[in-house]
């Protein structure tokens, strides 16, 4: 069965808002709204004022985990500050899921490549979650969207080292490649089965830059702005995203293109959609 995705070329936060009810899918008790702070210098990720309508409408909290490299959210103390600056802390409460240890650890059934996942151990006060993602390129990803923010982004710091080394957080920077992506879409299939698919995705894609918003200095984006989608299922979200830069007529999607192919970016939808909790086809829905 295919999933739907509802598409807007409108890109408002009342258009988020609208989608996401147009989605019909009601998030339950406490919800954890996993998004993307922004690393410091960085000029591209979605600010709060463009979040708040659909924050507020679900009464989230904000949530977000420290980064496993250096810059000014690897720990605690910068983190925090930083979530304040870039104006979080005043729109909304933030909750750093591993701002105290010890980290949450979930096992992952049928992972291809790891078989725990280690996450903010403040991720059990949630209920629900609701993961808010801008779409765009990523140095070793290929694309950031929703796989990577259930995955990198709901690790602690120490999980994403785990993640990114394949199972072995000394090799962060120097495991296998394919292995690193297909342990995303491991570490993603876990978040999924702990809320038992009480999750919703947005993905924003604007501002696309072939760098993530992890960078303090990102390329400026290459490529013009497509659109706003939603789903309840995280494969097909993505997949929608990719193909829709392959079908733009923008001068400036090969450069984009490129980073996801050299990067073997799709290879981690692949890997998800083998573990099968989502689905690769979909019906877009044009709003």
């Amino acid at each position: 069965m295919s999933a739907t995705v509802y598409f807007s070329r409108t890109i408002t936060p009342e258009k988020v808002l609208e989608l996401y009810n147009l989605l019909g899918k009601e998030l339950p008790g406490r919800v954890a709204v996993k998004l993307h702070s922004g690393e410091k210098g960085n000029q591209n990720f979605l600010k709060p004022d463009f979040w708040k309508p659909v924050i507020d409408h679900v009464g989230g909290t904000v949530v977000e985990c420290n980064t496993a490299y250096n810059g000014q959210r690897n720990t605690t103390e910068k983190h925090i500050r930083l979530l304040r600056d870039h104006g979080w802390s005043q729109y909304f409460p933030v909750d750093l899921l591993d701002a105290e240890g010890p980290d949450l650890k979930l096992k992952i059934l049928n992972g291809k490549v790891i078989h725990e996942n280690y996450v903010g151990k403040n991720l059990e006060k949630y209920d629900s979650m609701l993961v808010l993602s801008h779409f765009k390129g990523h140095p070793m990803g290929g694309y950031g969207g929703a796989l990577k923010q259930l995955s990198i982004g709901v690790a602690s710091s120490f999980g994403k080292a785990y993640i990114h080394g394949a199972g072995v957080s000394e090799q962060i920077w120097s495991a296998d490649h394919d292995s690193f992506l297909e342990s995303m879409a491991d570490a993603a299939s876990c978040i999924v089965d702990y809320f038992e698919k009480k999750i919703v995705y947005v993905n924003v894609m604007k501002n696309m830059s072939v760098d993530c918003d992890c960078c303090a200095v990102a390329e400026d984006p290459c490529i013009a702005d497509i659109g706003v989608l939603v789903s309840d299922d995280p494969i097909a979200i993505d997949q929608a995203c990719v193909d829709l830069v392959y079908a733009c007529s923008d001068p400036g999607k090969p450069h984009l293109i490129e980073r996801i192919e050299s990067r073997n970016g799709i290879h981690t939808i692949e890997a998800a959609a083998a573990l099968g909790f989502g689905t690769r086809e979909y019906e877009l829905v044009e709003v």
